[in-house]
């Protein structure tokens, strides 16, 4: 993969707010697959302790948004068109990794697999999966 393509989705990925809030990085990028990792904090937990939903799934839709965008021209953004998403278990661990895949890639539209994936103790679980639409559109310029 071209490290133009990796640097634009770092650039774009900084410009968000919401991963910044959250304080989720990107930990791997490739040709249709972006990871986002998100570490544990108390912020980010619903009543019970574990990861909130909210948060599982901003990630999973950044993840697959990313993957999409690195099949996507130079001068287009991306925006998701529709999302689903199954918690599977509850999240519990040291960190939460989402994985988005694309599996469809489209002139106009392109779908994704989700999965979220918690980490503990050198464990792995999967924790929620899910499928994305998204649409390449022309990018806005910088505001």
């Amino acid at each position: 993969m071209d490290d133009e393509v990796r640097q634009r989705i770092q650039a774009s990925f900084d410009r968000q707010g919401l991963m910044t809030h959250l304080g989720a990085r990107l930990s791997h990028v490739a040709e249709g697959s972006v990871h986002i990792e998100l570490p544990y904090r108390p912020e980010l937990t619903q009543q019970n302790g574990y990861f909130h939903a909210g948060a599982t799934s901003a990630i999973a839709d950044s993840a697959g948004g990313y993957a999409a965008f690195t099949l996507f021209p130079e001068d287009t953004s991306v925006l998701t068109v529709e999302y689903k998403i199954n918690l599977l278990a509850p999240a519990l661990g040291t960190h939460l990794e989402a994985v988005g895949t694309v599996l469809k890639p489209g002139r106009t539209l392109t779908v994704c697999r989700l999965d979220v994936y918690a980490y503990q103790d050198d464990q792995r679980k999967l924790v929620a999966a899910g499928q994305q639409t998204l649409i390449r559109v022309d990018a806005r310029p910088e505001q």
